[in-house]
């Protein structure tokens, strides 16, 4: 059994004391990198790290007088400077610096913090994947297009399907989160006026970041919209399962199922019902990623150097896409590993219709005996449509027909009916993704 991946709460990352616990790292790397380049006195930077603090309460009761939340942190932290006998040095704080300095950089601490949850559950739900794509590696099922039955499948075909995008998805959030892992010293419109380049590389580095190349204020917001395009593509793929769970769970597929307890409830007022609850929660819950991708890319576009307009845009759909996500991811591991798997269901679906699954193979079996093919595609067309109305044996049909039945003999019919054959690359396919191992 998979075990499950334990990870830190959203909300305590997004937390207020979190965040000022960033904001706070940042000047404190500054002062010392600063230090180190002869721009700040030594006995500064190493004061600032023994005494800088910031009281929660504190910064609101001044952001509520200032309308400022950065200098409302700055007065926090120099008061507790003062209490700590460390007046002298709190002008230390913050120098060379703006506030967006300071908040864009720890916000890219903030993302790298709430990334390391999304990307464990992520390799969870590919790792149960695996293990149940391989447990019904060779259950026959019908295929569906158009909600139509098509031709045989498997169910682990299915699955080995999801854990393949679920892969995708892990390198595209990979490739997103290191997009966001930068961070900026630049000054008021990106000009370097007070932090030299060098100063900038080395504090982005202490804190485990990239220096972005170039900024205004901020950081370009294309990488946030990326970022958040990135987890609303998540979604879908979580969405994606949901919904053929949703369809399979329909009582007249039965295929596949949610766990149901003993003691849940599907319904008020019907006793028998077992709704796929989880997975409608799911899909309800992808238009909300989708839609702050919306939020995300209205913000790429600032007036000149940076005005604010995305600032409270992000204060809400960085914390709940990340948090949301996270929450989407646990139930689909949840989801996934529970799931109740019918065999003997999908296989009364599969010949439900007598053979009709097995139209395409007959018509490539009587072409293969030199009937043009527009001419075998009638032959077989006809009769598919009579079992289809009549609710009959499509095989027993396309046997007794007289225009099929002089090409065709006996062994035609099973090599044309045959299930292990429509069947016989499916190996083949699970090494190309999973490997020969």
């Amino acid at each position: 059994m998979i075990p499950r991946y334990t990870r830190p709460r959203l909300g305590e990352i997004w937390s207020d004391q979190n965040k000022f616990r960033q904001w706070l790292e940042v000047e404190l790397v500054a002062s010392e990198v600063l230090a180190e380049l002869g721009e700040v006195p030594s006995d500064a930077a190493r004061a600032l790290r023994r005494h800088a603090d910031f009281d929660l309460a504190r910064i609101e009761a001044i952001e509520a007088e200032v309308r400022h939340d950065v200098i409302a942190f700055l007065t926090s932290v120099s008061e507790k400077m003062a209490e700590a006998g460390a007046a002298p040095h709190s002008r230390w704080l913050h120098y060379g610096l703006t506030s967006n300095d300071v908040v864009d950089t720890a916000q890219a601490l903030l993302l790298k913090q709430a990334s390391e949850p999304i990307a464990g559950r992520l390799g969870e739900l590919h790792r149960i994947l695996a293990e149940r794509a391989f447990e019904f590696k060779d259950t026959p099922t019908v295929g569906r297009t158009h909600g139509v039955h098509a031709e045989p499948t498997t169910f682990g075909l299915k699955l080995a399907n999801w854990y393949s995008e679920v892969g995708r998805q892990i390198e595209r959030f990979d490739a997103a989160r290191e997009q966001m892992r930068v961070g900026k010293l630049s000054g008021a419109v990106g000009t370097l006026a007070h932090i030299s380049p060098q100063a900038e590389s080395k504090i982005c580095e202490r804190l485990g970041l990239q220096a972005v190349a170039v900024s205004n204020q901020v950081v370009q917001r294309d990488r946030h919209a990326h970022f958040v395009g990135t987890l609303a593509n998540i979604a879908a793929t979580i969405e994606k399962i949901a919904v053929e769970i949703r369809h399979l769970q329909r009582t007249e597929v039965r295929e596949a199922q949610e766990y149901f307890s003993k003691s849940q409830k599907g319904s008020s007022a019907m006793p028998h019902k077992k709704n796929p609850i989880v997975s409608e929660n799911l899909s309800g819950l992808a238009r909300v990623l989708r839609g702050n991708t919306v939020a995300a890319l209205e913000n790429v576009a600032l007036w000149h150097e940076r005005d604010i307009s995305h600032s409270s845009v992000e204060r809400v759909i960085l914390a709940d896409s990340t948090t949301l996500v996270d929450y989407m991811l646990a139930k689909a591991c949840n989801l996934v590993r529970r799931l109740l798997v019918y065999p003997e269901r999908m296989a009364k679906n599969l010949e439900a219709n007598g053979g009709l699954v097995y139209s395409g193979q007959l018509l490539l079996e009587i072409a293969a005996k030199g009937v043009l093919r527009e001419e075998a595609y009638r032959w077989v067309q006809r009769n598919a449509l009579l079992a289809w109305e009549q609710d009959g044996s499509f095989r027993e049909m396309v046997e007794a027909d007289p225009d099929i039945s002089r090409h065709l003999g006996p062994d035609d019919y099973e090599r044309a009916f045959s299930l292990d054959r429509q069947l016989r690359n499916v190996d083949a396919i699970f090494r190309r993704v999973f490997g020969e191992n």
